[in-house]
Formats: structure tokens, sequence, C-alpha cells
């Protein structure tokens, strides 16, 4: 353990969910006081998972909070040294109210937690944002591998009705414009599709997209997938980015950059009991694969786990929770 980060506050929101769940789980192994917020204080699928872990007796605190709610959000993040945003709905379902459901609380939630840190004085903001918010961009060069100067294409969205990526995009863009004219120090993980050992006793919608792919369903997620991470590589990713000085900008971290059709063929080499749906291998048009999509962060020192072992880990959780047999 860091000794440096003995008593260190911090506060993380979004703290109950699947990555909120293991940042929280790291930080407290590494010696931080955490403040997490939850949506439900009296909910004990959102707040049990979390009282249990090592460490949280002593050095974890947590606040019920609304995205919407300026005052509550400044009671938690005041004390802490940074702030780990990663409170924003996440769902690839369907969205009978876009503005209320997905793209206020993404938004103005990201307002409401900066404003606050910079009121209160916080040294540096980690944002989650996603690679909704890199892809899907068509109109990014066809022989060029994606990067982080790559951005979903808003216009498009709106005509496919993807409202996920337009509020992750528009609440990632809202962080960097609030940085540049407020002066406060901002950096961004921009997770792919993120699974492995689930904590919270509820789903993340990863993780209910690969139960569906072993239960036979044929989505191919075109729009949504740009390849798979772990959720301890996410969750160290967080860290590894405030923990560095140097660390700036945006920040892909997936395994590698991979096609919706490779991952579910694979999932199928491993698991052939299941009845997994032979998928075309190019389910991302125009979609350049590479090894090293994650390249910023493997050079902070991030050694990603391998598509193999997230997909064994994921399917593993999936089985203890009693999701599949």
């Amino acid at each position: 353990m860091s000794n440096s980060k003995q008593g260190e506050a911090v506060c993380v929101t979004g703290a109950s969910g699947a990555i909120g769940s293991w940042l929280v789980k790291l930080l407290l192994a590494r010696g931080y006081t955490v403040h997490g917020t939850v949506r439900n204080i009296k909910d004990e699928k959102e707040t049990k998972h979390l009282e249990s872990m090592e460490g949280a007796e002593s050095r974890l605190r947590l606040f019920e909070i609304d995205l919407l709610d300026y005052d509550a959000i400044s009671a938690a993040i005041e004390g802490c040294a940074g702030v780990f945003h990663l409170a924003s709905p996440c769902t690839v379902d369907q969205v009978h109210d876009p503005q209320k459901e997905l793209l206020d609380p993404a938004i103005k939630g990201t307002l409401n937690v900066l404003t606050a840190a910079k009121e209160l004085g916080v040294k540096r903001v980690v944002v989650t944002s996603s690679v909704s918010s890199i892809t899907p961009s068509p109109n990014w060069p066809a022989d060029k591998i994606k990067t982080e100067d790559c951005w979903t294409d808003i216009d498009y969205c709106k005509q496919n009705e993807l409202w996920y990526p337009i509020s992750k995009t528009l609440a990632e863009k809202a962080a960097w414009e609030f940085s540049k004219e407020k002066g406060l120090d901002v950096v961004v993980v921009n997770p792919g599709t993120v699974m492995g050992p689930n904590i919270p006793p509820t789903l993340t919608a990863s993780m209910v997209m690969l139960l569906r792919l072993l239960q036979g369903c044929t989505d191919t997620y075109q729009d949504f997938f740009m390849g798979s991470v772990h959720f301890k590589d996410v969750a160290l990713a967080h860290i590894l980015v405030y923990e560095n000085p140097s660390a700036s900008g945006r920040h892909m971290c997936l395994e590698a950059i991979s096609h919706y059709g490779d991952f579910a063929a694979k999932v199928a080499e491993l698991y052939p009991e299941y009845n997994v749906p032979s998928l075309p291998r190019d389910t991302q048009p125009g979609l350049l694969r590479a090894k090293n999509g994650g390249q910023k962060l493997m050079d902070l020192g991030l050694e990603f786990i391998p598509m193999e072992q997230i997909i064994k880990d994921a399917v593993e959780s999936l089985k203890s929770k009693g999701h599949i047999s």
C-alpha cells in the first residue's frame, strides 16, 4: 500500500455501479478515504457490497445524491483532494425521453460535479467518458486507426436515435469546455465494453450483452462496440491518470480495438456448450483493428488483461450470480 495516500480523501460519484465498486475497492486498498455517492442510501443493492469491502468501515462514507442537486453533490465533494466522476445513466435499450433519461443527468450532472470541484478547490477530476464518445464516427478516414483525436458524429447519432453516445459525447465536451474556461484540471478515461467479475448485485448493460450472446442473441452492436476491457483495468486506469501528474487529455481504455464479431467468436470458442451464434467477423464497418488502442494507458504502466481472461471472468461471474447455469 502506498503510504502517501494514507487518508487522502477522494470522491467517487456512482460508487455503487460496476466500475464504481471496483474503483472504491482499489482506492480503499491503496489507503484512500473515499466519499462514495449512491442514488438511494436505503437500498441495500447499492450499499451493502460497498460497506462490506476491506477498509470500508473506517474509510468509506456514503452520500445520497441526485446529479441534478448541486448542494448534495457539493456536500459529497467537501474535503476531497480529487474527484472521480463515474455517475451517468447507461443503457443501450429503448429510451422514451432522451432529454430527461440520458442527456440532462449526463451533461448537467457533469457540470454540477465540476462546478462543485472547482468551488471546493479539488486538484484533479477524472471524468469517466466512453468509447461511445469516439465511435460511431463514419467520417473518420477509413485507412486510419481510431485514436483519442476521434469524436462521435452527433448528427449521425441523432439520425439513428443513438442517444447514449450523444449523452456521453456532449457530457465529455462540456467537461473539456469547463476545464478550459475555469482552469480546472480534468483528465478523461474512455472505456470500451467493460466486463469481468461484477461486484454489485445488478448487471451492467455490457454484462447483459454478454448474457444475451450466451443465450443465442444475434445483435451486432455495430454502433456501440470497439473492444472489451476488464472492470479491474478500468478502475486501475482511473487511479493511474489521477496519480500521474503527466497524464492529460483523453485515454482510450480497451484491451485492443476489435469487432463485436471477434468477441462473439472468442466466446463461442471458449464456451462451445452455449448457443453462441456465428456472427460476421466485420460487425463494425470501417473499424480498423489495433492491439494498442490503449497505448496512452500502457505508457502509464497499465498492462491490459487479454480478451480471453475478460470473457472467462465475466462468464464465471454470471454463473456465480445464477444468471446462467
